[in-house]
């Protein structure tokens, strides 16, 4: 791992940041990068205290600032440590909940922006040369659907796989970290409704929603990336009308996110 002492100043004369930001600044960067990976160990506090040339309180609040960004965590006792976490898509999805959250934007909103992607990926697949694997690897996905169509929990998780998988088979990755983020914290959500004892959708309306996904699986082989992608617009607002009928005002509850 490189590091040392971090610099006190900036050449351009603008204000520099405070260290425990800089240090943050610093690691957050080797895990980025790839440098620092998950499960590997920071070291302990007199360690770090040592390698970046700073006070314990300033390297305290630096390890604070990642733990909450869950990029580390920090284990007491003899054994303790540092240990580094890999980024992954439920850290976006905990950031932009608590960022939607602090401003009162209903789920409604996050359903709209997947109804926005998943309608273009579907045209993008459809228009790409190599689609028979991106539709066999999402005729899969169905497959699993329809052995789970009576069970809503197993359902819709085999559901969430399909919609991730459906825009990260357009082949843009930041289309599709966005479709993880905005998926993942609508399963958080629908599970949230779930667990306060209400049904979302029906047996008949899973069973609607395969065939509709099937539909869709026939356009994509076709290489009918408009149709694919009106057709899947279509879709996307019906489902709309049948989660949003439970929890279309709701805000988004960070609390559901961790």
């Amino acid at each position: 791992m490189t590091g040392g002492r971090v610099a006190d100043g900036r050449r351009d004369g603008t204000r520099p940041r405070e260290k425990p930001h800089r240090i943050a600044d610093e690691l957050r960067a080797l895990i980025a990068s790839g440098e620092l990976g998950e499960g590997d160990s920071l070291g302990r506090e007199p360690e770090l205290v040592e390698r970046f040339g700073v006070s314990r309180p300033s390297l305290r609040e630096a390890l604070r600032i990642l733990e909450a960004e869950g990029l580390i965590t920090i284990v007491r006792g003899v054994r303790g440590g540092v240990v580094v976490h890999e980024p992954h898509e439920r850290m976006a999805a905990r950031t932009a909940a608590l960022v939607l959250q602090s401003n009162d934007v209903p789920i409604d909103d996050v359903f709209e922006a997947r109804a926005m992607v998943e309608p273009l990926a579907a045209k993008l697949i459809a228009g790409r040369p190599g689609r028979e694997a991106a539709v066999g690897e999402l005729r899969a996905l169905v497959e699993r659907q329809r052995g789970r169509v009576d069970d809503p929990e197993e359902f819709h998780l085999a559901s969430a796989e399909f919609h991730e998988r459906l825009v990260s088979l357009a082949g843009n990755q930041t289309l599709n970290l966005v479709a993880e983020m905005v998926t993942e914290i609508l399963y958080r959500a629908v599970t949230a409704v779930r667990e306060d004892g209400h049904t979302v959708g029906s047996v008949s309306s899973r069973r609607r929603s395969i065939r509709s996904q099937e539909r869709l699986l026939a356009l994509l082989a076709e290489g009918d990336a408009d149709g694919a992608e009106k057709h899947w617009r279509a879709h996307m607002q019906a489902v709309r009308r049948v989660l949003l009928g439970h929890m279309g005002m709701t805000v988004v509850d960070l609390e559901h996110h961790s």
